[in-house]
């Protein structure tokens, strides 16, 4: 892909997750990790993809050496840097060479454009500035890169002195520099006052801009846009706006406005959908849970609870949805709690293929629902313990199991020399499966685990299934804070067997009986899909 846009390309987009979104609190990532993100962000359709800053660390210089020896089949690799250093030149400055030597077809380079900037941070001179920008700008071209220039502070600057602002821009593009982008780098700066300060540059600049927002006001993703409606042709974020502080412009949530709202074809509508599976792809890999309400992407961006809601949009989703989530590649989730009311658990049982099932019984389903949330459970992100809660309610239901009696014992030490042997927990139950009582017991680092391989011990030679179940989260919540000690807690845990997860829940004053509900749940559940994949393939 050449510096101009291509035919279906109005606005490009850039990526810098592995730069300035690796600069977020807690972010770290394996070499294997970030080749795997630009993997991803490339095969979005994302044209330009920041893999660094050569030569700051050894992990970013070992990822452009993967990447040179396998390029990406589609997006252009920058490298980032700096202009050189004041009284420096740019032919011999170390750190412009260390960003040259990885050989990416695109350097971004970052330089200040505010004026208060150069003379307090730099401490040298606006005219030096300038002339570091424009040969540092000409070096890169003349070794035959494609230049973007990164005007660090720009709208800060622009609004102390705005000529100087100007005149760094200018001194990039007469150096030679592909893009300009313009960059609130604190964050600081409202929609308005970027879409105004953007209009102004464009008709001095000309079209070839970029801008780079971080969301120090909650308004990374909106200024952005607003740019893009004053003229500027590239946009830089991050992937669920990673970054410093506050973060970055989410750049997929920036790329489904773009596509859905405003008409621009940025990405092509099959990559379009695949934005929720960059999305968690990435917050897995930096070990996150995803946000539910990450506009267009998260798990709750589709999700209805309130009644009304959900009826409304079981007649037409357009009801209470802005677009058809299949089309980010998210879905449509409706969810019961203490709000919900008979239409809510009428389509979580359409879900679950019982459409039939009476008003009566329906009705005891809200109600019974209504008094266990009340109680303190929360059934809106653990389906399967709401699929358990009315498979219970149905004439002839039998569970697979039961548990009938349950024990852990903690052994505390006087000398806490070991810290391993200081957590062991012993933990025995008793187990009805069918006319069988098994009593089992076992021993954990804490007294979960030591529950859990009780429970797997009486119950993986009756269902097998369990051999291949493991817990993959455990979250608790107190309930009623002002109890104190005495509050009651509620435990959600996600369960999976490599190909699917599952969410189920358990609320009591006594943490441990909580967890033993939800790790129930978690395994009844697994048990009665098990059993009747297996009446599926019999009678088949």
């Amino acid at each position: 892909m050449s510096a101009e846009l291509g035919t279906r390309d109005s606005v490009v987009l850039y990526d810098t997750t592995l730069r300035d979104g690796m600069q977020g609190f807690g972010m770290q990532l394996s070499v294997e990790q970030k080749v795997r993100v630009a993997a991803s962000m490339d095969g979005l359709g994302v044209h330009y993809v920041e893999a660094g800053w050569p030569g700051a660390n050894p992990r970013d210089t070992a990822v452009f050496e993967r990447l040179r020896d396998a390029p990406l089949p589609q997006a252009r690799l920058a490298a980032f840097g700096s202009t050189c250093r004041p009284g420096a030149r740019a032919d011999s400055d170390p750190v412009l060479a260390a960003t040259l030597v990885a050989a990416t077809p695109v350097v971004t380079l970052v330089g200040k454009a505010s004026l208060w900037q150069v003379e307090t941070v730099l401490r040298t001179t606006g005219e030096e500035n300038l002339r570091m920008v424009h040969d540092s700008v000409a070096h890169a071209v003349a070794q035959g890169r494609e230049v973007v220039f990164d005007a660090e502070h720009f709208f800060d600057g622009h609004a102390q002195d705005p000529g100087y602002s100007m005149a760094a821009a200018e001194a990039a593009l007469s150096g030679g520099a592909s893009w300009v982008v313009l960059c609130d780098t604190n964050g600081g700066r409202l929609v308005e006052e970027v879409a105004h300060v953007v209009a102004a540059a464009r008709a001095r600049l000309g079209d070839r801009l970029g801008i780079h927002c971080h969301n120090d006001t909650g308004v990374a993703v909106a200024a952005s846009l607003a740019a893009v409606a004053s003229g500027a042709r590239m946009v830089q974020g991050t992937i669920n706006g990673s970054g410093e502080r506050c973060g970055n412009a989410d750049l997929l949530v920036i790329a489904a406005n773009l596509q859905l709202k405003c008409g621009l074809a940025v990405l092509t509508p099959a990559a379009l959908g695949e934005l929720v599976t960059v999305s968690r792809l990435f917050d897995s890999m930096v070990n996150r849970t995803p946000e539910p309400q990450r506009p267009y992407l998260g798990p709750a961006a589709f999700l209805h609870k309130a009644g009304l809601h959900a009826q409304g949009v079981a007649r037409d989703p357009r009801a209470y949805q802005h677009i058809d989530p299949a089309q980010v590649g998210n879905q449509t989730r409706t969810v019961v709690s203490d709000q919900s009311g008979r239409s809510n658990v009428s389509a979580k049982l359409r879900d679950l293929g019982l459409d039939d099932l009476d008003p009566q019984a329906r009705g005891a389903i809200v109600e019974r629902l209504k008094q266990l949330e009340g109680a303190g459970w929360a059934f809106e992100d653990a389906d399967a313990s709401f699929e358990l809660l009315v498979a219970r309610a149905l004439p002839g239901d039998a569970a697979p199991f039961a548990l009938q009696e349950s024990l852990v014992v903690a052994h505390d030490q006087d000398s806490l020399q070991t810290v391993e042997a200081a957590h062991q927990v012993d933990a025995s139950v008793k187990v009805r499966v069918g006319p069988t009582l098994v009593h089992t017991a076992a021993t954990g680092n804490g007294p979960v685990e030591a529950l859990d391989g009780a429970l797997r011990r009486a119950l993986t030679s009756h269902f097998p299934v369990l051999a291949g179940v493991q817990l993959v989260d455990y979250r608790v919540r107190v309930i009623d804070g002002d109890h104190g000690t005495g509050a009651t807690v509620r435990v959600s845990i996600d369960s999976s067997d490599g190909d699917r997860i599952w969410t189920t829940v358990g609320c009591s004053p006594n943490i441990l009986h909580a967890s033993a509900l939800a790790l129930v749940d978690s395994y009844e559940w697994v048990t009665r899909h098990a059993a009747e994949s297996d009446r599926l393939s019999s009678s088949a």
